[in-house]
Formats: C-alpha cells, structure tokens, sequence
C-alpha cells in the first residue's frame, strides 16, 4: 500500500502543496508551527475522512477561504485509484475516483495509516474516555462492522438515558434489553481485537525498547466475564440491574461499554504508576506497531506509518531500534521532525527529504543514510 502522489490546497495553514512521496521513507523538517503535522492530518483524512487530532470542520479550512481540498493517488493490491475530499464548514464530501460515496465502508481500507504523534503518551496517563477513544478508532480501522454495532449502541444508550431522566420511564426495560444486545456485540469485538493486539505487542515492544520486559494490554469489560455474545449479553443485563438505582439516582447508566478501560501494563504492573516516560512513549509507540501487523493481516499490505515530532518523542537508542525495525520492511514512512536528518541515523535506507516552512513544502532530494 503506498501513497503515490498527494495534492493539498487551502488545508490548514497550507494553501497549495504537491508531493510525490518516497516508496519508503520520507523526512518532513521544519520548525514548529510550520505545517509538518498538518501534512500528517491531510494523508490520515484520506484514510479515514477523519483527523486523529479530533479537530472540528471549521479548523481545516485556511483562514479567508471556504473549501479545502486534498487528494491522493494510491496504490493497493496491484490497482491504483484517487481519493479526493473536499472539505467545508457544513460537511464533506468524499469521492473515489471520481465517484462520490456516501458511506464509511466505502472509503474503508482503500488506504490504511497508523498515526503516532506526541498526544497519543495521554492514553497512559489521562482517563479511561482517552483509552476508549483509542481502543474505538483502532478496532474500526481493521473491522468495518464495528463502526455500524459502536453507533447503533450509542444511539440506544442515548435513548435509554433520556427514559432515566424523564418522569415516565415506561419502556425502560425495553430498552435495557436492546442496550445489552448492542453491547454484548461492542464488547465482543472489542475482546477479539485487543487479544490479537496482545500477542503481537511485547515483541515490538521489546524491539523497540531492548529491553525484556513483559509488556500487555487487555480489556476488562466491568461485569463481564464471558467471551460469546449471548453470554456477554446475559451478563450486561445482570450489570444493568445491580446499576438501576444509581443510574436513577443520576439519570444515566452509569455502567456499560461507553464506561469501560484499558489495562496497559509493564511487568504485570500499572503502566501509569510504574512506567517512566521511556517506558510510556515505547509501550504506545509497539502499540501502534502492533495495530499495523493486525492491519496487515487483515488487508494483505501493511498500512502507512505517519510518525510526528520524533526530535522529541524517543531517545537515541529507541529511535534507533525502531529505524532499523522499519528498514527490514516494506512499509512507507511519513517522519516530521524538527532537524534535516537525525530520525534516520543507523538506516541504510532512501529517504526523500522535504522542508516545511511557513505551510509551503519543498523537495530537497532523496539521500542515502549510512
């Protein structure tokens, strides 16, 4: 899978920028606040129609201007198509090859991209919402159907909590019972996902860090024990009952998969209260390593990586292991950093090199790193 060509105008703080990238790696460079991650946001966007920064509309459109635009040519499984997106206050609009698409599962694997920049370190230290949001945007990327079953849920706890905070809750049990149908099906895939990303993560984690210690992640649904979806079902609707008083007492529910977390760990131990900051940023960073072997497994081709501010993000020895990682495979790499060259030392590989500077974009060639 590889991004041939990406075309940008009006995005952000870029009015017009054209790239051809590296099949490999490529280095972005600039100072701060010239663009570079931007550049990021726009190849993501063409992935997902979505912004890991979990910007609004408004926010991507240059000041004085109404539409932006982004493009990119893609090759995947042997084929090439364009993916096109034109954005603006009141929406977007997402085309494939000139065709324009209405749904997600359209534009769904047509070209897969895993982000790691310096906010995803938060998924450690803030609250469960964080590990959440991560978890639910990781699962999609790779399970089309999750999408549909995490908004049909929502849309029942939705009206399951206006029943609470109304005077007349006749229908409540009604819909208690479709809240746990809906949520037996999250929690399923959920638990599906994060076993496989288990057992792919301590070996990138311990590529990454060189060290042999036992990183995990698992999903501990609150109430459920069970794996199968009638059991899990069952489950939740024991969870419901043992939470009807407090949930109306608070008017909400107060339990369920949109309240659930993450354990991450380091040797068996909390990797918030036991993981130095080393620690931290290479547990998410193999995470996200482990999100692109599942992605692979899935599609057939590994996705792209989009790496953000990696001046500041690992230590040497860190970002070295991981360069070399990545040389060994056939993956296309998107770098910014604040300096020409340092996020490749100890790579044999090409890199196309391009500077940043006020949201324009220049090529300055590609080189050997020795």
């Amino acid at each position: 899978m590889r991004l041939k060509r990406l075309a940008i105008s009006d995005f952000r703080n870029i009015a017009t920028a054209r790239i051809q990238p590296g099949e490999s790696f490529n280095l972005l460079y600039g100072l701060n606040g010239q663009g570079k991650t931007n550049l990021l946001e726009a190849i993501y966007l063409l992935s997902s129609s979505r912004s890991f920064r979990n910007a609004r509309l408004p926010e991507f459109i240059r000041h004085d201007q109404s539409i932006a635009h982004i493009q990119g040519d893609i090759e995947s499984g042997g084929s090439r198509s364009t993916i096109r997106l034109r954005l603006e206050s009141a929406g977007r609009r997402v085309e494939i090859d000139g065709k324009g698409v209405q749904r997600a599962s359209d534009l769904h694997g047509r070209l897969n991209a895993v982000v790691f920049s310096p906010d995803d370190t938060g998924m450690v230290r803030l609250g469960p919402d964080h590990r959440r949001r991560y978890l639910d945007r990781a699962v999609y990327m790779g399970d089309i159907g999750y999408l549909h079953c995490w908004h049909g849920y929502h849309r029942i706890l939705k009206q399951r909590n206006h029943l609470l905070k109304s005077a007349d809750r006749s229908g409540l049990e009604t819909w208690t019972e479709k809240l746990a149908e809906a949520g037996a099906e999250v929690i399923e895939r959920r638990l599906r996902f994060t076993a496989q990303l288990d057992r792919m993560l301590q070996c990138h984690y311990a590529t990454i860090s060189g060290s042999a210690e036992t990183a995990g992640i698992s999903y501990q649904p609150e109430g459920v024990q069970a794996t199968g979806r009638e059991a899990i079902r069952n489950e939740l609707l024991e969870l419901f009952e043992r939470h009807a008083r407090s949930d109306e007492r608070y008017a909400t529910t107060t339990a369920g998969p949109h309240r659930d977390d993450l354990k991450l760990s380091l040797n068996g131990r909390p990797l918030k209260a036991f993981g130095s900051q080393g620690q931290q940023k290479s547990f998410v960073l193999a995470l996200k390593m482990a999100e692109m072997d599942n992605l692979q497994s899935i599609f057939g081709e590994p996705p792209l990586l989009l790496l953000d501010d990696m001046s500041s993000e690992l230590d040497s020895e860190r970002n070295r292991n991981l360069m070399e990682f990545l040389t060994s495979r056939e993956i296309q790499v998107f770098i910014t950093t604040t300096e020409r060259s340092p996020a490749l030392i100890g790579t044999k590989a090409r890199c196309a090199v391009f500077r940043m500077e006020g949201g324009n974009l220049t090529h300055e060639g590609n080189e050997p790193h020795e």
